[in-house]
């Protein structure tokens, strides 16, 4: 089948394909939940199988073209709903055969720079997945510092948050931090170099912060 001609299409493969698929071992008539929708390269490959009905979710409203070309096509088999997954305990009691979960940010998300998910953007401190009532940008700039330290050291497993938190109230104090590569060059200059580092200095902050907000 042809995908829809969206930006979501580029470039996406879901992770382990076909290792999914062989687990999933979709029969006809199978009901599956794909709960983390993305760019529907599950349900698209399991929609394949004649009977296989697919109830997705996600968060993230960027998806919706994706999401409205599938159910145009399987229009009786394929039920989408632009909610969190938290919320399938709401869908009317039925039986399930499959439950898929692809956790953790996505690369749809990553990828376009103008959402401020990446460290590799300079775009507005967005990271809003879908759904969500505050920004990175409101994080940054509104947080108590003890809060953000907690929020970059638990959730990022940054050992120098203090550090960045202390150079981040600075920062803040004399102006609004606004875009991504404001906070990175924030991060850079607090953070002690570590030769032979293997990840970005930026990543375990970015990664707190996307998962907070």
């Amino acid at each position: 089948m042809k995908s829809p001609n969206t930006s979501l299409d580029i470039n996406h493969i879901p992770v382990m394909l076909k290792e999914v698929i062989k687990i999933c071992s979709p029969k006809q008539g199978d009901n599956i939940l794909d709960c983390t929708f993305g760019g529907g390269g599950y349900s698209k490959e399991l929609l394949k199988f004649s009977s296989t009905n697919i109830i997705a979710f996600d968060r993230d409203k960027e998806v919706l073209p994706v999401a409205n070309f599938i159910k145009k096509k399987f229009h009786k088999r394929f039920n989408f709903h632009l909610s969190k997954f938290s919320n399938i305990d709401k869908l009317p009691e039925r039986s399930v055969d499959a439950v898929i979960f692809d956790l953790g940010v996505s690369s749809l998300q990553l990828d376009n720079l103008e959402r401020g998910f990446s460290f590799k953007s300079k775009s507005d401190l967005d990271m809003d997945m879908g759904l969500a009532a505050l920004s990175a940008k409101d994080v940054i700039n509104n947080y108590d510092g003890k809060i953000l330290r907690n929020i970059i050291r638990h959730l990022g497993d940054e050992k120098q948050a203090s550090s960045i938190t202390k150079n981040i109230l600075i920062k803040r104090k004399s102006t609004i931090i606004k875009t991504t590569d404001e906070l990175v060059d924030i991060i850079k200059k607090s953070k002690k170099k570590v030769f032979n580092q293997k990840i970005d200095v930026c990543t375990k902050t970015f990664q707190a912060i996307r998962i907070f907000v």
